[in-house]
């Protein structure tokens, strides 16, 4: 079913829309959650930014902890939250890079010191 809430409608089969239709006419929960996470999903791939707030005020109207819990992390750092659904930049590539690092510092994790660590971080591809 998680599947079905994280797809597109028209990405999924006849026979999934049916399936998930069953669902949410025998348990009624998911279909707020799963009208929040397609709103979250579409504000996210069509950088609409600024309806963040709109989405958060709907958040807060149904009474789903979960995504209570994601709201308030969002509201800590709104700006940066609006600004990343908004502009056209990323650091995708830094953060890469960092993940490639970190990855190199646990291989290398009491295996030797900071000299051979550093020509694996510099030397590796």
């Amino acid at each position: 079913m998680t599947r079905w809430v994280l797809s597109r409608p028209e990405s999924l089969t006849e026979i999934e829309q049916l399936r998930l239709k069953a669902v949410l006419a025998n348990c009624p929960e998911p279909d707020p959650l799963t009208g929040h996470v397609r709103s979250f999903a579409q504000m996210l791939t069509e950088r609409q930014g600024q309806r963040l707030l709109e989405w958060l005020d709907a958040v807060r109207k149904d009474d789903l902890p979960s995504p209570h819990t994601l709201a308030a992390g969002i509201d800590r750092d709104r700006d940066a939250v609006i600004a990343g659904l908004t502009l056209p930049w990323n650091s995708g590539v830094v953060e890469g890079h960092i993940n490639r690092i970190k990855m190199l510092k646990r291989q290398m994790f009491g295996r030797a010191g900071f000299q051979l660590l550093r020509k694996r971080v510099l030397l590796a591809p």
